[in-house]
């Protein structure tokens, strides 16, 4: 064995072909001195026994591109390194048997055709011709990706590593990591089981020992072990060897072909974990014992479909151990917990298809220190405290793995590990007929029901209008007419205290925070290419603090980013308070009445400015009223300890029924910001998008002398205008339904998809927003002059574009 360097750039954990992929990329970067560790053999956890299909096509625009990224290496490896990969773009198929899989499979020919991808919708006898070995009884149509293909998963990884050596990196197997050197928060060094590596990072590709590994140093990674099964057939009569591969989600099934023979998997609803008290000590190249019993229900499915495998010999029932996720999206990224620590795991059995991309971004984000475009739904700092619990985080898993091959419904909520945490009116809300959805464990209230009138307090998910339409436009029809009261306590709130806190804060917000107590701004924060990390809201508390409130889902991650980039000399620490205060919106052009009865405190326009916050009092508790809006009209977020939280409700539930307030949930917020045109971080903004681009501007303090995070790049992008700009689209046509992803069209040609979609109650349009987009340039003008369409599921709408409103509370109503 060669011997072990004393340092290195970086020191990659895990051998499989996320852990190659990572290392050829940085090598390829020039990171000569990276240093691979596997504890065994490469490819010897769970890359051995992958079923190696890869599929591109997924919700989100860049996870998608990622994935085309892995064929584009795919395609090339094999000539670089000289090793066979058994790559082949053979296409691969996707069927519908029922109407509703039909326009799930349109909808996703459309999300194909906006990220640039050549998805192609076949009748059933067309599928046929290129499966011939499939009956097509129940089939409703197919959709057909020529540049999907298949793969041997530890050939390819092998591939990888070998050209992670030709580009310098060192690669050592049979070496076990033991231990990480930590010092006052920075890794130091890895200890291995011969020795000491000083290094300045550490990646963790380690996959289903990810979690445990990463627990050791307080980093939270949450993943569970789930067993996959699959069966290897003897060779088949008239399979050909260029068969694509086929997903068959009706049936749970999928297909691929190997050396004449068929592999048919799938993703039962009753799935098994494994290793719930601990991984065996040596577990390496071993799979599980064959579950035929619990195979079989696939089994019975996938006869329905292939008729040869009644008669095909079996090769081998492979059981083999993989890491899923409670979303089932796979793990990227800088752990919040500990600085230069990465990871990259819980690949739910397609890390194949994403391992070539998902390397390279990993790779990315060591070497420069961010990700190379906006990976949200893949990032570690997605997720937040109920997944410190494995239990939890297993309980959700189960799920998430039981609907991967299920109707992936619009606005689908989970059902597992359910009530996990709860406001103080939870109960209250729940009898007077609220439905609940659940963002990062929070119970939030979505929609209420009609209990008198005979409505349910359930979702009935559809792509047509759902169920809770009419509940959502009698809320909205409150918000605009008279008012209403969103329990809204699961905003992330942090405090920033210290006698450095407004310079700190200064210098991370793209806005001027440095403002009297009492003021209230809404900001962004930029990274160094101006893309917008965070859109938030920041109450100047005190002269040395601010109360800074965001959004549910994005509590780590923002939390991360404000701390991360506050000086290393400056005093000013950031607390997490998000459990101290519930939140109370009340919003109407009735609000101030309601308020104005239950206080003492004047609450006049001239005496309680927009974009202004005073303490109240209300039913004996100091409420902390924050003059701002995210539906387009006078409103207060009423923050208050949690324990007033019963007491202030009932005050103003019963001083509000002279004045028409009502309960009212999040989709009914999601419906008025539409009309109002704010923006929502996570679709319509993020890292890939900046200000400028996205109507911002006027947040950002480019005429004051004053430097911030990200300041140079927007200032050189004002200066030279923008490629891309976020509009506005209203749909006439009554049976049009928005969801997002749409494929946006200007005289006839694709220039972008909807960021976000949905229906505007007051204005009574479906409403969409989305970015146009030309690499020459984009104004106002570029905008407004062009004819558009939208495709919406295959089908061609006419829709109009606006740059402003749609919705003003002072005109009611904007033409559109």
């Amino acid at each position: 064995m060669k011997k072990l360097p004393n340092t290195a750039k970086a020191v990659i954990i895990g051998g499989g072909i996320v852990g190659c992929s990572t290392a050829y990329h940085l090598a390829k970067l020039g990171w000569r001195d990276t240093v691979l560790l596997e504890r065994k053999k490469l490819t010897s956890g769970t890359t051995f026994h992958a079923a190696g299909l890869v599929g591109q096509l997924r919700s989100s625009a860049n996870i998608t591109q990622m994935l085309g990224y892995s064929v584009d290496l795919y395609n090339k490896i094999e000539e670089e390194t000289g090793l066979a990969t058994g790559w082949k773009m053979n296409g691969g198929l996707r069927l519908a048997c029922n109407e509703a899989r039909w326009s799930e499979v349109k909808r996703q020919a459309t999300t194909a055709q906006s990220f640039g991808l050549d998805m192609q919708l076949l009748s059933p006898k067309e599928a046929q011709d290129l499966w011939p070995l499939m009956t097509i009884d129940d089939v409703v149509g197919a959709a057909f990706l020529p540049t999907d293909g298949q793969a041997n998963p530890s050939d390819i990884t092998q591939a990888l590593a070998k050209g992670a050596r030709m580009a310098g990196a060192s690669i050592f197997e049979d070496t076990a990591v033991i231990d990480l050197e930590i010092d006052k928060g920075r890794i130091k060094a890895v200890i291995t089981q011969y020795g000491r590596i000083e290094c300045e990072k550490v990646i963790c590709c380690a996959g289903q020992w990810t979690r445990d590994f990463a627990a050791r140093f307080g980093v939270n990674v949450p993943l569970v072990s789930m067993e996959h099964q699959f069966m290897i057939t003897e060779a088949i009569k008239d399979v050909p060897a260029d068969l694509p591969t086929l997903r068959d989600p009706d049936r749970l099934t999928y297909y691929k072909e190997e050396v004449g023979g068929l592999i048919m998997g799938g993703y039962e609803p009753n799935p098994v974990p494994w290793a719930v008290k601990g991984i065996p000590e040596d577990f390496h190249y071993t799979l599980l014992d064959s579950n035929f019993d619990h195979f079989e229900q696939l089994m019975e499915l996938a006869l329905g479909r292939v008729p040869a495998l009644q008669t095909a010999g079996v090769k081998e029932l492979v059981n083999g151990p993989e890491s899923f996720t409670p979303d089932g999206n796979f793990i990227l990224g800088e752990a919040p917990e500990l600085r230069n620590f990465y990871v990259g795991a819980g690949f739910n059995a397609f890390g194949i298809a994403a391992g070539g991309g998902a390397g390279m971004a990993l790779a990315d984000w060591v070497y420069n220190g961010e990700p190379p475009y906006d990976l949200w739904s893949v990032d570690i700092r997605r997720f937040g405290r109920p997944h410190f619990d494995t239990d939890w985080v297993r309980t959700r898993t189960i799920e998430a793995y039981a609907k991967h091959y299920t109707m992936a419904w619009p606005h689908e909520e989970h059902a597992s590990g359910r009530p996990c945490r709860k406001s103080p009116l939870y109960d209250r809300l729940k009898d007077q007929g609220a439905c609940f959805g659940e963002k990062l464990g929070w119970e939030r209230p979505n929609w209420f029901a009609d209990l008198d009138g005979g409505e349910e307090a359930k979702d009935v998910y559809s792509f047509s209008r759902p169920n809770w339409f009419e509940a959502v436009a009698r809320e909205h029809k409150a918000v605009r007419e008279a008012a209403a009261l969103f329990d809204q306590t699961s905003f992330a709130k942090f405090a920033l205290k210290g006698p450095d806190a407004a310079k700190a804060l200064s210098w991370i917000a793209a806005n001027d925070i440095d403002k009297p107590v009492g003021s209230l701004t809404y900001t962004q924060m930029l990274d160094d290419r101006g893309g917008i990390q965070c859109d938030l809201t920041v109450a100047r508390t005190a002269a040395d603090e601010f109360y800074i409130v965001t959004g549910t889902g994005f509590a780590t991650h923002d939390f991360n980013w404000i701390s991360r980039n506050i000086g290393a000399n400056l005093n000013a620490q950031l607390f997490d308070i998000t459990s101290s205060n519930a939140v109370l919106s009340l919003m109407g052009p009735n609000a101030r009445a309601v308020l104005q009865s239950v206080t003492k405190a004047n609450i006049s326009h001239k005496a309680f400015k927009f974009g202004s916050f005073k303490t109240i009092g209300i039913a004996g508790c100091p409420v902390m009223a924050l003059r701002v809006t995210y539906v387009g009209e006078l409103g207060w977020e009423l923050h208050l300890p949690v324990e007033y939280a019963q007491t202030v409700y009932s005050a103003l539930m019963k001083a509000g029924a002279a004045h028409g307030l009502i309960n009212a949930g999040y989709r009914a917020i999601e419906s008025c910001r539409l009309e109002k045109g704010y923006r929502a971080w996570g679709s319509d903004i993020g890292p890939d998008h900046t200000p400028f681009e996205a109507g911002l501007g006027w947040a950002v303090k480019l005429r004051k002398k004053i430097d911030f995070k990200g300041r140079e790049a927007v200032a050189t992008q004002k200066a030279k205008g923008v490629a891309k700009m976020l509009s506005c689209f209203t749909v006439d046509d009554p049976d049009a339904i928005l969801l997002g992803r749409e494929t946006i069209y200007r005289n006839g040609k694709r220039v972008g998809w909807l960021t976000s979609g949905g229906y505007g109650h007051w204005v009574q349009k479906a409403i969409g927003y989305g970015y146009v987009r030309r690499k020459a340039g984009v104004d106002q003008a570029f905008v407004r002059e062009g004819n558009y369409e939208l495709d919406i599921g295959g089908r061609r709408c006419k829709c109009k574009v606006h740059l402003q409103p749609l919705y003003d509370p002072k005109m009611k109503r904007i033409k559109c």
